[in-house]
């Protein structure tokens, strides 16, 4: 009997410490609220058959609990019942697995007017790349990087030129506009996570991964790296700061561009 009341207490206090706790999601600050409501299906589908389990384990300890005289009866297999427990778990299954599928198509198909942003990772710390005056970002390479050219942009790419550079520092973005964010590693694996955008992406060495958002409403939040990715992976942290659109724009003409970092790394070799 004590076993019977053990797994129901397990129960009622893993239902009360859900509804209950203190502990919950940072308030969203982007369009992703699917991805929230993709997760609360998967733990009701998860508590219940939690809940099914642990109390259908509890009336069996309950029921067939050891009496004087009663002997098991043993069934070496059951069709039906097999039948019934392949389509609840399909069931189950489908269920978590239907609604990802229909948000991470949403998550990877980028509204035609998103603005580029990109996201250079490397031990340990958040570079950034912004289109200039033309509207498009240049060529970049890994196998580029240089002192004088820490983000690896292709010095013959005249597209690249008036990117701006911001290495280190904060990011801006305007309120309510999309962005396509590109992510790329010089070195190792990292994840480029903000909690409030609800949106991360690995950032493979060699590749350029990608996802698009909406920030809808302004303010700073904090960039985390969600990868293991060697001794700092602590103190990987940057900053996104989401303005109004006026605000926007005043901060991006106070940004370097890539030609204007090269003339000053080059005047300072020069002395």
């Amino acid at each position: 009997m004590a076993v019977v009341v053990i797994l129901v207490l397990l129960v009622v206090g893993s239902i009360a410490f859900h509804l209950l706790s203190p502990w919950w999601w940072t308030p969203i600050a982007s369009n992703w609220s699917y991805i929230d409501n993709t997760i609360v299906i998967t733990f009701w589908i998860t508590g219940f058959v939690f809940t099914a389990v642990v109390l259908f384990i509890a009336y069996c300890v309950l029921r067939f609990r050891h009496r004087a005289g009663n002997q098991a009866a043993y069934q070496a297999e059951n069709k039906r019942l097999e039948w019934w427990l392949a389509a609840g778990t399909a069931i189950g299954v489908a269920a978590m697995l239907a609604p990802g599928l229909f948000v991470w198509k949403q998550f990877v198909t980028v509204p035609a007017d998103a603005s580029e942003v990109e996201v250079v990772a490397q031990q340990w710390q958040w570079s950034f790349r912004l289109p200039g005056a033309d509207g498009r970002l240049g060529r970049a390479d890994t196998r580029d990087v240089t002192p004088d050219n820490p983000l690896g942009l292709n010095k013959s790419d005249p597209a690249g030129m008036d990117d701006v550079i911001v290495e280190g520092g904060e990011l801006h973005l305007p309120a309510n506009k999309p962005v396509k964010m590109l992510l790329r590693s010089i070195d190792v694996v990292h994840d480029f996570y903000v909690p409030e955008f609800r949106a991360k992406m690995d950032m493979i060495p060699g590749t350029v991964t990608y996802y698009w958002f909406t920030p809808t409403r302004t303010g700073t939040f904090e960039v985390l790296c969600a990868e293991l990715c060697g001794v700092g992976h602590p103190q990987m942290r940057g900053t996104v700061i989401v303005d109004t659109e006026t605000a926007y724009q005043a901060w991006l003409q106070q940004q370097p561009t890539f030609s204007k970092s090269l003339a000053s790394a080059e005047k300072s070799a020069a002395k």
